[in-house]
């Protein structure tokens, strides 16, 4: 399979794309429960700082992440096995455009007063992060769209930030916001479970470019408590971690998929098999620490188009996740 072409086929535009969907979301606040509001010339969409959000806030910030490649569903799912009964569903036919090139949560955004981790095609302008270097992804246009997972809204100086490090004026940033203790935040990270999938296979150095098309399932966790940040990372995280199940259809020889299959999967990880707020707090909650090899799906399946081959490693942990989401 040609790789290049490949990319060629999933990018053009993204950010221009994406924008189209922000301003669509600009004339349905108030079904969605969100809140727009201009900062340093920015236009900033609260969905769970300021307001409650919604569930359709949840999936219009998952879609904006993966600049509107992928749809977005909620789905019932069987309780007795996930602790929940509702899950999050993404489909993508551009995997690497919508979940490497834009979702991954690569940018540390900072400055001396505010820090939250970056996602959405804005990445793509900045540029500088390996995977986007190693994938030869960009873009390029007149606005960017990025997502900030926070409890607090952007300050001046973070929009100035963002504005020069992708090389637009303040007036083409758009962000949306929210905290994992939020419905709409916790919606937006557990539709991350084909991005963890991909991250992990690239880390592994599988052709990413090969995987051709992606379904990913996950539990949809219950919000933790406003303010507990650390209870919102840690279910959203196990919601991936032991309860996701990614599917993927990828174009190569059998040989590449018996190489990494049995690595993929969490469990993988000699960090996997407890909640993520405990293991988080074992490494004094520097996420820098904890075995990157562990930020994966609980399940892993592989369809190869070239033999007709089928792979599916990992398991999900029913005891974990009844101890993070009930406990």
């Amino acid at each position: 399979m040609d790789t290049d072409a490949a990319f060629d086929n999933d990018f053009g535009m993204l950010n221009e794309q994406t924008y189209q969907r922000f301003q669509t979301a600009l004339t349905t606040c108030a079904a969605d429960r969100t809140i727009v509001s201009s900062i340093g010339n920015a236009v900033v969409l609260d969905a769970g700082i300021q307001t409650s959000g919604s569930l359709r806030a949840g999936i219009l910030l998952a879609e904006l992440c993966l600049a509107d490649s992928a749809s977005i569903t909620l789905q019932p799912c069987d309780a007795n096995r996930y602790a929940v009964d509702q899950a999050v569903v993404v489909q993508t036919d551009a995997p690497v455009a919508a979940c490497l090139g834009a979702q991954y949560a690569g940018w540390p955004v900072k400055t001396d007063d505010f820090f939250a981790m970056g996602s959405g095609p804005m990445r793509l302008f900045r540029g500088k992060e390996p995977v986007l270097k190693e994938l030869s992804l960009s873009d390029s246009g007149d606005n960017v769209v990025g997502i900030l997972e926070t409890d607090k809204l952007p300050p001046e100086s973070v929009i100035q930030l963002i504005a020069d490090e992708c090389g637009v004026p303040n007036s083409g940033v758009h962000l949306a916001v929210a905290p994992s203790t939020s419905i709409a935040g916790s919606v937006q990270v557990v539709a991350r479970s084909i991005e963890t999938a991909l991250h992990k296979l690239h880390e592994l150095k599988f052709d990413v470019g090969a995987i051709v098309s992606a379904v990913g399932v996950a539990p949809l966790s219950p919000p933790a408590k406003p303010g507990d940040m650390v209870g919102g990372i840690g279910r959203t995280n196990d919601a991936m971690l032991y309860g996701a199940h990614v599917t993927l259809w990828v174009d190569v020889d059998d040989e590449q998929i018996e190489s990494v299959a049995d690595k993929v999967p969490s469990a993988s990880s000699d960090d996997h098999g407890r909640p993520f707020a405990k293991i988080f707090k074992s490494y004094d909650y520097d996420f820098y620490k904890v075995d990157p090899m562990l930020f994966s799906p609980a399940v892993v399946t592989f369809h190869n188009l070239r033999s007709g081959r089928t792979w599916s490693r990992g398991s999900i942990l029913t005891d974990v996740l009844r101890e993070s989401f009930l406990s």
